[in-house]
């Protein structure tokens, strides 16, 4: 096969892979792992040494630079000072003891040296979101035990990262064959040029983003510019220095206050999909299958240790006089899979202590994508079982992600919170954000579509979507984006103002934007305009003498009924073309004109007395 068509094969594949991922609801690095070595060693079609030659090992390198940029670029001090007490166990203490597990059983499991066992120990501590986040969407656990992994999965993900590349550092300075006082002087050597290159670095683009010292289309550009000159700048200084420098620039600007990093970030994670997807593919096809089957028994010990060993005493150091049940705390033993930082630091370093002569080098890659392979697909097919069998998988989610946080929205959620129903409000625009969250409702800053909503989009306890925005073409593309998240028949969208005016050749198919809310004349801009001219949601009891149809004609055309709350607490939403039928007892929540009903009433009244011919009254 000719390069462009191996590379198109390539493209193919992964997007295949992430579809197959997104449909599935399992971490995509399982199947662009497997895709890899049947793509490699499995079928021999795709053999990436020969394809790139001398480029591949700068190819690999650039791109791990990019993904740790992008990893660390979410590590905010002040989101960790404000987590709870198991994740800042678990992310320090628990590391710790898990480190030293698996360093230790992979020492003598495999009769590897030490060097290497505490490599392998420091790249397995990783978790990551890109793994957690999937997975927490299928187990469903309840609101703490979610908050606690996907916290953990955020804040690992750097911070183990720069743990491995610390301890790859001293080895890699420890084998040169140097006195210890040497080594150690390299060691510092590598961490000083990594420290202070990494923050200058972050600096001077901190800098630039925060005098807007460039146009914005040319700060992705910029970004990924200066990734690239302070990763080979670094190690130009300090041989293996880059993967820190990058590292700590990330952070710094993700803690430097007065600049906005969303639209990086959003690049940078579109970019990290991409290079995720074709690195993966390249790195299991490298794969070696006499590699992996050679490591026979010691390798399914070793996932044994960390599945029963190293995450429970993990979680054990953690949770110590907290709060959490026994049950809680066995299923967070469980859920730990292994992900792309591990599978990314282990293959370039493994390329790298081979060729500074180090031995037993090989070992990394095989042993790493083993454990990640093992942790994922065994979690993947049984955490929710687990889940359920402790009693700590939550029920049919009841909440609403609601797409938009305008004054509509805040209304709506508000009216939903009341209830004692869970909303969450997502908006790009900070303004509305900001206004939400001085109504003490909880928000999503950022894009509802992008991979940083996938990644950090708290989805526990919510079933149902509202598209409240009056930008039509978010609305549809955030029903089909969240369609296979809850199903077609909670997908609920209010028509904005051009979705009444457009011809039926230019209307939106429902399969694409789910239930028209409330009625085929309520939009966005009418509803707004309601309730800016005083109009109230308002809750009215139905009985056996006074029903739906009562109200209605009391109401004089000046209410609109919403909502239909049961007896027993179920939340009805009235659509277009629905067929809603109100019982006695049932709540209705409606939107009153009361001005115009005043009126309205008023008018009947004074009609009523006319007709009488009461002068008095008239």
């Amino acid at each position: 096969m000719s390069t462009p068509l191996v590379l198109a094969m390539i493209a193919v594949v992964a997007l295949t892979s992430q579809w197959m991922a997104w449909y599935s609801k399992i971490p995509a690095i399982l199947f662009l792992l497997i895709a890899g070595i049947l793509l490699g060693p499995g079928f021999g079609v795709l053999e990436p040494d020969a394809i790139f030659g001398e480029l591949l090992f700068p190819l690999i390198s650039l791109s791990v630079a990019v993904i740790l940029f992008e990893g660390s670029l979410t590590l905010r001090f002040e989101e960790l000072k404000k987590l709870g007490t198991v994740v800042h166990r678990l992310v320090t203490l628990g590391a710790l003891a898990s480190w030293l597990v698996v360093s230790a059983a992979v020492h003598y499991l495999f009769a590897a040296d030490w060097g290497i066992s505490i490599l392998l120990g420091a790249i397995t501590v990783v978790t990551g979101p890109t793994v957690i986040v999937p997975l927490l969407r299928t187990v469903r656990p309840n609101a703490q035990v979610a908050g606690i992994l996907r916290w953990e999965g955020i804040v690992i993900d750097p911070i183990g990262a720069l743990f491995a590349v610390v301890v790859f550092e001293f080895i890699v300075t420890a084998s040169e064959g140097h006195a210890i006082t040497h080594s150690l002087w390299l060691f510092c050597r590598v961490i000083f040029w990594g420290l202070f290159l990494g923050g200058l670095g972050g600096y001077i683009l901190g800098l630039v983003l925060r005098k807007h010292l460039l146009p914005e289309y040319l700060l992705n550009l910029a970004t990924l510019t200066f990734v690239f000159a302070v990763f080979t700048g670094s190690n130009a200084l300090a041989h293996e220095s880059g993967l820190l420098a990058v590292t700590v620039m990330g952070m710094w600007l993700a803690n430097t206050r007065g600049i906005h990093i969303e639209e990086i970030l959003n690049f940078k994670e579109n970019l990290t999909i991409v290079l995720i997807s074709g690195l993966f593919i390249l790195l299991a096809a490298r794969i070696e299958p006499e590699q992996m089957l050679s490591l026979g028994l010691p390798v399914l010990l070793l996932l044994l240790v960390l599945q029963f060993v190293a995450r429970p005493l993990s979680v054990l150091v953690a949770t110590i006089k907290t709060p959490l049940t026994w049950r809680e705390r066995a299923l967070l033993a469980w859920i730990a899979p292994r992900g792309i930082v591990a599978a990314a630091v282990s293959a370039i370093f493994a390329l790298r202590l081979e060729d500074a002569g180090v031995a037993q080098a090989e070992l990394l890659v095989p042993i790493t994508f083993s454990i990640i392979i093992g942790t994922v697909l065994l979690q993947s097919l049984t955490a929710r079982a687990v889940a359920k069998g402790l009693g700590v998988a939550e029920s049919a989610p009841t909440g609403y992600l609601i797409i938009g946080a305008n004054s509509v929205a805040r209304t709506i959620a508000k009216t939903l919170r009341d209830l004692d129903y869970r909303v969450l409000l997502t908006d790009s625009s900070w303004d509305n954000i900001s206004a939400a969250r001085m109504e003490g409702l909880d928000t999503f800053y950022g894009n509802p579509v992008s991979e940083y909503a996938d990644r950090k989009l708290e989805l526990v306890g919510i079933g149902r979507l509202l598209c409240l925005s009056p930008q039509r073409e978010l609305n549809v593309v955030a029903s089909m984006r969240y369609r296979s998240e809850f199903g077609k028949e909670e997908l609920y969208t209010l028509k904005s103002s051009s979705d009444s005016q457009s011809t039926e050749k230019h209307q939106i198919s429902a399969d694409h934007r789910g239930h028209t809310l409330f009625d085929n004349d309520m939009t966005y801009g009418k509803l707004a305009s309601l309730l800016s001219r005083g109009a109230e949601i308002r809750k009215t009891k139905l009985t056996e003498e006074f029903g739906v149809e009562q109200y209605l004609a009391q109401g004089e055309g000046q209410v609109t009924p919403l909502f239909a709350l049961t007896p027993k607490g179920r939340l009805h939403l009235f659509v277009a073309g629905g067929d809603l039928k109100l019982e006695p007892g049932w709540t209705l929540l409606s939107l009153v004109s009361a001005e115009k009903l005043a009126e309205k009433l008023a008018e009947k009244a004074a009609d009523k007395a006319a007709g009488d011919g009461d002068p008095a009254t008239v």
